[in-house]
């Protein structure tokens, strides 16, 4: 395993390096709990490295190299704990597929981890602003002036998804909460099927990450999902694993929320950024320690 870049602090261990790769170095059962969000495919192009899943040539070349890292989810998770990844269906277009309509890439996946072995245990659904989505991307379906043309090309927006899914087995660490850091409003709001009140742009900074031969700008996972996620699904001290981290926004809320965190990063500049923010995350936490102490 090639590791370009390392960096190993108390609370979190983070490697500029191929994730498959890296996987394979964990031992056996030794994650409490994952969340990322993974390439989409080839829908947007990170590096020009021959190791990243985003420069697949096809779907199914990506959904082949992804199963290998699904492979290690398997072998590394602890019996019944869980891997959350954020996902969105995948517009299609004539010049590249022949037609114009969407691509079940959330339904993929889910097939992909359930041919491996997991549990598809839970899913919600994450509502984003569909003039946004117009806006930014000019797709016929979004624009108004289709429906004047002719509404059968019309379309709905293309939500996010948190989707989760669980390794068999008795989970021998239960996550408990008591009903101060829990209550019953915060639960009913958390359980519901779809999330209306994210913010869509509640995300770490990520300008700073980009560089001359990135073709697309990369969308990092809102802090308030992983909020929810970790507070959820792992206990203090838990240990989270990123295998795309990023600008670190997986790393620096399970900082935040006292868990110990690992990640691995495929392009150096990502990776760089994500080191300033999880060294941040400590910061502030040390900061509120200090308060608390009323130092």
């Amino acid at each position: 395993m090639e590791v370009l870049d390392q960096v190993i602090r108390d609370r979190y261990s983070i490697y500029n390096a191929d994730c498959v790769q890296f996987a394979q170095s964990l031992p056996d059962e030794s994650i409490d709990y994952s969340i990322y969000s993974p390439p989409f495919s080839s829908l947007y192009s990170y590096s020009n490295s021959d190791l990243d899943m985003g420069n697949s040539k096809s779907d199914e070349e990506f959904y082949e190299h992804f199963r290998y890292l699904v492979k290690e989810h398997y072998r590394t998770m602890k019996p019944g704990r869980l891997v959350s990844f954020h996902c969105m269906n995948l517009p299609t277009n004539k010049q590249n597929d022949g037609f114009i309509g969407i691509k079940d890439f959330r339904g993929e996946m889910i097939k992909l981890f359930q041919e491996e072995g997991f549990i598809y245990h839970s899913e919600v659904c994450i509502w984003k602003d569909p003039v946004v989505a117009m806006q930014r991307t000019k797709a016929l379906g979004l624009l108004h002036k289709t429906i004047r043309k002719d509404s059968s090309m019309s379309r709905n927006g293309i939500p996010d998804y948190l989707v989760t899914m669980r390794k068999p087995g008795e989970n021998k660490e239960y996550i408990s909460h008591t009903h101060e850091d829990f209550p019953v409003e915060l639960w009913q709001k958390i359980a519901s099927p779809i999330w209306m009140d994210i913010n869509q742009s509640d995300t770490l900074q990520f300008r700073h990450a980009r560089d001359d031969a990135d073709e697309k700008h990369i969308a990092p996972l809102q802090l308030e999902v992983i909020e929810r996620a970790l507070m959820l699904w792992s206990n203090p001290d838990d240990v989270v694993f990123s295998p795309f981290l990023g600008i670190g926004s997986e790393g620096y809320q399970s900082i935040k929320q006292g868990r110990r965190f690992i990640g691995t990063e495929l392009k150096p500049s990502y990776f760089q950024v994500a080191k300033k923010n999880l060294d941040k995350a400590v910061e502030e936490n040390n900061q509120m320690d200090l308060f608390d102490l009323g130092v």
